[in-house]
């Protein structure tokens, strides 16, 4: 059922997906999941699907006390073009994603996705693209900080 083609005609709709990006956002505030969820609400949405990446207390089997995400001063405008890009290609009525930049604590939401669609299925897919194309092109790096003091940066060129 899932169509990730604008071209492609869901019978079941009266109109055409939405296709709106809602929010777009890297920001040093935290993130609220819900807050997402509710800025996709649509009326011809029968799905809303989220997605929080939230800071855990391990990595490769060491004990993460916290971490820091750095930004490169170009990363909202590469976040609002990925994003556009793809809900461009799906069949999606509406799409929030933002990042957080700064000091971040165990359970602290990293990236918050929200997307609205009229089945799960393309919501689903929507918001796991969202997720990998984020994780893939935004210039954002993570220093890790670990409990026996020492740190490393993680995917940092």
């Amino acid at each position: 059922m899932a169509t990730s083609s604008p071209t492609a005609r869901d019978a079941s709709r009266t109109s055409e997906p939405a296709r709106r990006v809602v929010r777009a956002a890297v920001t040093a505030q935290p993130l609220v999941v819900d807050e997402h969820a509710g800025l996709v609400g649509d009326r011809a949405a029968g799905a809303v699907v989220t997605f929080s990446g939230v800071v855990r207390d391990h990595d490769h089997g060491r004990h993460v006390l916290d971490l820091e995400y750095v930004g490169h001063p170009s990363a909202a405008d590469v976040l609002a073009r990925v994003v556009a890009r793809v809900t461009a290609a799906c069949d999606v009525d509406a799409v929030a994603v933002s990042h957080r930049l700064g000091r971040l604590a165990i359970g602290d939401c990293a990236l918050a996705v929200a997307v609205s669609a009229a089945h799960r299925a393309e919501a689903f897919e929507a918001c796991a693209r969202l997720v990998d194309e984020v994780k893939e092109h935004l210039p954002v790096w993570k220093q890790q900080h670990f409990g026996d003091g020492t740190s490393e940066w993680v995917d940092c060129p």
